[in-house]
């Protein structure tokens, strides 16, 4: 069976930052092959560096084209099933897809989606990550300009022109797999941590969030959850039932070790010798990414008397491990990376973990 290429659902309002986020991620791609469907073409900013060579006129609605760097534009022509065949039916199949949502389109209808039997066996949603404009939404208007979103809804009648914005926001808060508070350098630290605590208290269970500035997150960080959001919507269920619903069918390894120029991110590597038993490590890494608030955490163990080498993946507390491949004339060590917001306790994390 072969393995289901990961998409990540990018949603937020107009102006919160979506696509400052996802050309700093095409830009820091550290050699994935991602490939972007996005809702309105000149939302990119197609004169920038990041996008040359396609200007409107080459990327119709019908184009999907392949740049320079290994990144695929496409728009949503007609729907969004038939870009999604096509693009999962190309020869270089891309290694991740990001799909940013207009604005005011609500993702669980699209997460919906990829339980389409075309689609549902080839592609699954690695997460949904909500950026949100931090000033605005600790000033309780939720987006910047408010007008400009108005607009956006008179502009496009398939839109919900009534809710009030406070409204589609709980509706993005509750399909997020991981908040985004963007412009964090116009709120100050302590407005900051007020507004990530609100949101942690107000997103469901397990869900990560971050502060960034001009949309500069991690590629580790932000892509690469594995959530399978299609298989568990019942609990991401939209709070409010807005007048305007889609035609909505509800039928239905290659990492760098370093961060580059992420001011508000770390990374470092603990080293130990060999575990004793996989399970029991297994929830005392989780134990330590609880207690320090470890984004990301990932590398490989030496288990006593085996010769394979076992490997770790945490995204937040839900650690996966599985052996991969003997160690051979590899020296037999414990190498993990640790990935999360500057300011973690280095020491006390390299000494829990190697206890």
């Amino acid at each position: 069976m072969p393995q289901k290429i990961p998409a990540t659902v990018v949603t937020g309002f107009l102006g919160a930052g979506k696509t400052t986020l996802i050309r700093h991620m095409l830009q820091n791609a550290e050699g994935k092959r991602i490939a972007l469907i996005i809702n309105e073409f000149g939302d990119l900013g197609v004169d920038g560096d990041i996008l040359k060579g396609c200007g409107d006129e080459t990327c119709t609605d019908d184009d999907v084209m392949e740049l320079s760097n290994g990144c695929i534009c496409c728009t949503v022509a007609e729907d969004f099933i038939p870009t999604m065949e096509k693009l999962l039916a190309r020869e270089n199949a891309p290694d991740h897809i990001v799909i940013e949502t207009s604005g005011l389109a609500l993702p669980q209808p699209l997460v919906r989606a990829f339980n389409w039997p075309e689609i549902a066996t080839k592609v699954t949603v690695d997460g949904v990550v909500t950026v949100v404009d931090g000033r605005a939404v600790a000033d309780g208007q939720f987006a910047h300009n408010v007008a400009a979103v108005d607009a956006q809804r008179k502009l496009d009648e398939n839109l919900d022109h009534e809710t009030p914005l406070s409204e589609l926001f709980e509706d993005q808060i509750a399909c997020a797999d991981m908040i985004v508070v963007n412009k964090a350098d116009l709120l100050g630290e302590e407005d900051a941590s007020v507004l990530v605590g609100k949101l942690r208290t107000e997103s469901r269970d397990g869900v990560q969030v971050v502060k960034s500035t001009m949309g500069a997150l991690p590629v580790d960080v932000l892509l690469g959850q594995g959530i399978g959001a299609e298989s568990d919507l019942s609990s991401r269920h939209e709070i409010h039932h807005h007048h305007h619903d889609h035609d909505d069918h509800d039928d239905h390894h290659h990492d760098h070790e370093h961060a580059h120029g992420h001011d508000e991110f770390e990374s470092f590597v603990v080293a130990r010798g060999e575990i004793k038993d996989p399970n029991a490590f297994a929830e005392q890494v989780a134990d330590v990414i609880r207690q320090n608030n470890i984004l990301r955490l990932k590398g490989f163990a030496a288990v006593e008397g085996k010769p394979m080498r076992l490997t770790l993946q945490a995204v937040g507390p839900r650690v996966d491990t599985y052996f991969d491949q003997p160690f051979g004339a590899a020296p037999r060590e414990t190498r993990l990376v640790v990935i999360g917001e500057s300011g973690l306790d280095r020491a006390s994390i390299e000494k829990a973990l190697q206890a």
